[in-house]
């Protein structure tokens, strides 16, 4: 049992969109991203996802509206809501959802990470 020190954390990667896990617990992973630009527009059948802006501003879009969520914010996004996350800077995100959550839902695509990193 160890704690986690989120910036040292991410200061370790610099590409965007590739999760890193850096904790677990009941089945579930907390991971770290980095995003800038577009992702592709998903959902996951089963799993909802938790998005905590720590550095940065995350716009979230759905179908019907988008939601910006700044630093210190989340959003949970739940199962079966498609959604597109879009940053126009570079921002940090800590991701909490279920180990099974492939980060494209059910897209698959040069973006799609299968076998995430540990740090």
């Amino acid at each position: 049992m160890e704690k986690v020190n989120l910036a040292q954390k991410l200061s370790l990667f610099n590409d965007y969109y590739n999760p890193r896990i850096v904790g677990e617990l009941n089945n579930q992973h907390v991971k770290l991203v980095k995003l800038k630009g577009e992702f592709v527009w998903h959902s996951h059948e089963v799993e909802d996802e938790l998005f905590l802006v720590i550095k940065g501003t995350l716009r979230m879009e759905l179908r019907d509206k988008t939601i910006h969520i700044n630093e210190g914010e989340f959003l949970v996004v739940p199962r079966g809501v498609e959604h597109k996350p879009v940053a126009d800077e570079e921002t940090h995100i800590l991701l909490f959802e279920p180990a099974t959550t492939l980060n494209t839902g059910d897209v698959e695509n040069e973006l799609t990470r299968k076998q995430l990193e540990k740090l």
